[in-house]
């Protein structure tokens, strides 16, 4: 029994997302891009999405959500390290499930295949972001008893912010 096959049931399956799934997951990447209304920051391709999940050196992975076969959600997650916990951390970076398979049980099983993917590597943390307006991800959260981080804030460097820094003179 792999890790996942603890949150496959007869209705519901969490898969290791492969290659031929990468049409899939742009076509959800832009669902949910659509749904946080920045579809226009969608920059990646099926191409991209082949190389940067599913080449020999992946730094980030994939799942899939299927019911009776159809894919009806995704998740990346990646992993990151606590200096403090002396532990790598799983960070989900996106799930997307479908509108017509919300409240399914397929986002909770999601969350249950990643909880045991960071049980099997050991990982002292299991962390994400939700945008403050979307209030039924937040609830569903809260009803996982995840803690929502008040003491810190999220800051980000895009790409030509980037190259800007390094290419600074010092």
């Amino acid at each position: 029994m792999t890790d996942l096959d603890k949150t496959t049931t007869p209705e519901l399956q969490v898969r290791a997302a492969n290659v031929e799934d990468a049409a899939t997951i742009l076509q959800f990447i832009t669902e949910l891009a659509i749904f946080e209304k920045a579809e226009n920051e969608v920059l990646t391709s099926v191409e991209m999405i082949k190389h940067t999940l599913f080449s020999a050196d992946v730094k980030a992975h994939a799942l899939i959500c299927e019911r009776a076969g159809e894919a009806i959600g995704f998740a990346v997650y990646f992993y990151n390290y606590s200096t403090w916990l002396g532990k790598y951390g799983l960070y989900l970076e996106d799930l997307y499930i479908t509108p017509d398979a919300r409240r399914s049980g397929a986002g909770k099983a999601m969350f249950k295949a990643l909880a045991n993917i960071a049980v099997a590597n050991n990982c002292g943390r299991f962390e994400w972001s939700v945008l403050d307006w979307n209030t039924h991800a937040i609830t569903f959260y809260q009803a996982l008893h995840a803690q929502e981080k008040t003491e810190w804030l999220g800051y980000r460097l895009t790409e030509p912010q980037i190259k800007a820094l390094a290419e600074q003179a010092d």
